[in-house]
């Protein structure tokens, strides 16, 4: 087999795939229910119960989740967008604004309000 031949199947075999819209929503659904499920495992702790270091690992747990789902959520919506950033932008810089952006505008719309 010649390199020219291993080169276009790795080419071929290597090509980025989108995942169907289905998949998308529904790992999207899974995110929001798991970052708002231990937001509210957060909410419901109350400070006087954090003294004992027995009780940290349920709060501890609930806020790698949300960091963990919040910030998941955020690259797959940003991710979603990328070619209208990437078409309305005239430059490298300019996309890389529009991309940081569209991070901090969906970052404030996954944070809960406080």
């Amino acid at each position: 087999m010649s390199a020219n031949n291993v080169e276009a199947l790795l080419r071929e075999a290597l090509t980025p795939v989108e995942p169907p819209v289905r998949l998308t929503e529904q790992l999207e659904s899974t995110l929001t229910a798991l970052a708002e499920a231990a937001q509210e495992e957060l909410d419901s702790w109350e400070l006087a119960a954090m003294r004992d270091p027995r009780n940290w690992a349920r709060p501890l747990v609930a806020a790698g989740v949300t960091v963990t789902a919040g910030s998941a959520l955020v690259a797959l919506r940003v991710r979603r967008r990328q070619q209208t950033r990437r078409s309305q932008s005239s430059t490298l810089m300019e996309y890389a604004g529009r991309t940081l952006h569209d991070i901090a505008e969906e970052a404030r719309r996954v944070l809960p309000d406080r």
